[in-house]
């Protein structure tokens, strides 16, 4: 089981293609959690909505604020207690300045659930289009994840990637 339920509302087909692109997932990130070299200062927050650190019940909706200095793609990435890693929004066009997901045009809800415990959500930024699709299915240790992450950006320049994590906590 994830930490977070999607609910969807909505024609079936828009269901299904936000069932596909947006799946069911755990959320809890910090900042510079092991990711190596990509702190380029273009992420300038992500936090959930009450805040870092915070406490959600199983239960609670849960919104992420992240602000970008500049315009680009965004990819935010949970990982469970348990280790289940799963996408939250992938790739998505950014503007800069602050955007709180989930967005209204996402028509989805972020529903805490089981396991308890700490929830990562990273933040993975890039200036261009991303040219291939970042794949965190499964499960994970926070070293192969920060690997994953790090094998991911080694292909955009330094200048036009960033990595930023938040975490809360699921009671």
């Amino acid at each position: 089981m994830t930490n977070l339920r999607l609910n969807l509302k909505g024609t079936p087909l828009l269901l299904g293609a936000l069932a596909l692109g947006l799946s069911a997932c755990t959320v809890s990130v910090r900042t510079d959690a092991g990711v190596s070299g990509f702190r380029s200062n273009l992420i300038s927050n992500l936090q959930p909505g009450r805040g870092e650190g915070s406490t959600y019940r199983v239960g609670d909706s849960v919104t992420f604020r992240f602000t970008t200095r500049v315009p680009g793609y965004l990819t935010l990435i949970s990982l469970d207690p348990n280790g289940r890693s799963n996408i939250l929004v992938r790739s998505t066009a950014v503007r800069a300045g602050t955007t709180t997901f989930p967005r209204v045009e996402d028509q989805v809800v972020y529903t805490v659930a089981p396991p308890f415990g700490l929830q990562r959500v990273r933040a993975v930024f890039t200036r261009v289009r991303p040219s291939s699709s970042l794949t965190f299915q499964g499960t994970y240790t926070v070293d192969r994840w920060n690997t994953a992450t790090n094998t991911y950006l080694r292909g955009y320049p330094e200048a036009d990637r960033d990595v930023q994590e938040t975490f809360f906590y699921i009671r």
